[in-house]
């Protein structure tokens, strides 16, 4: 297990969870319904007008249904064991890339990391949380749902909480990545490839490199922190195993294609992470200069 309790908790989580509806959205769906039961379409169609109305001089609609200021619609920040968790691995990342960045000479520009639940909005666009854990590089956060813990269990049979903070530090890595200009590069050869084929390669190598990041960040919170338990790194292993392209085709009963790679295969996500771990190297994570992955 993680030795994440009694640590350090990151500030740089926004709580999210639980924003969308509530309260205040079920006041307006009854009285919508009213409104439809005494005047029919034409009540509506009224208090489309007055609404239209409030919102020209300023005054969202809304917030007046709801009785509430807009500064408080969103949900209060949950302090749940999730949250803690997640800020007590995102704080964990933050002290070893910013030791890892003050060693060549310039300071760490950390991350936001977004909890939500069921979908969110980013400036990459609106996403569900099928889609997984992801980084936004528009606007530099992670976006995470933490079902994805529990997800991590159930459909890929992967134990421990190790899974969960080795997926939150490759999405930092994505950050890394950024900040370091190495995405943009990244953005600019998958443009001007050939090919489908090729441009999914170049996505794999970053994927690929993420993995190895957060094996660096493993290593050095293993060896510096004493973060990690016995055991950490195979679970570690094991996530990486189940959510390889190959091993997600194959367990979706469809046709094992590397062509169609977005992520790398289990192998290589294995291999990469193991990579980071050993060496505690950023330098050792050079997927693109590899001629073998």
């Amino acid at each position: 297990m993680v030795k994440w309790r009694g640590r350090r908790q990151s500030k740089n989580v926004e709580d999210g969870r639980g924003g969308g509806g509530g309260v205040g959205g079920g006041i307006i769906l009854m009285l919508l319904r009213l409104i439809v039961s005494r005047f029919g379409i034409a009540g509506i169609v009224v208090l489309g007008v007055i609404g239209f109305g409030l919102y020209s001089v300023g005054v969202n609609p809304l917030t007046l249904l709801q009785g509430m200021p807009a500064s408080q619609q969103a949900s209060a920040p949950v302090d749940d064991e999730d949250s803690q968790f997640v800020r007590a691995v995102l704080a964990s990342t933050e002290d070893v890339w910013s030791q890892i960045f003050s060693e060549n000479g310039s300071d760490y520009p950390e991350p936001v990391l977004v909890l939500f639940s069921g979908g969110v909005s980013s400036a990459c666009g609106y996403a569900t949380s099928a889609v997984g854990p992801f980084y936004c590089p528009a606007d530099r956060k992670v976006y995470l749902d933490t079902q994805f813990f529990r997800q991590l269990r159930t459909e890929f049979r992967v134990q421990g909480d190790f899974p969960g903070a080795y997926v939150i530090a490759h999405e930092v890595g994505h950050h890394v990545q950024t900040i370091t200009g190495i995405s943009d590069q990244v953005m600019t050869a998958r443009k001007a490839a050939r090919s489908e084929t090729e441009a999914n390669e170049w996505q794999v190598r970053m994927e690929l490199q993420a993995d190895c990041y957060a094996g660096v960040w493993a290593h050095r919170a293993d060896r510096y922190a004493d973060f990690l338990d016995d055991g950490d790194i195979e679970e570690g292993l094991a996530a990486a195993s189940a959510i390889g392209d190959d091993t997600l085709q194959r367990n979706a009963g469809r046709r094992v294609t590397p062509d169609s790679f977005t992520h790398g295969s289990s192998a290589q996500r294995q291999r990469w992470f193991t990579t980071g771990y050993r060496s505690g190297d950023v330098a050792a994570c050079d997927t693109f200069g590899a001629t073998s992955l």
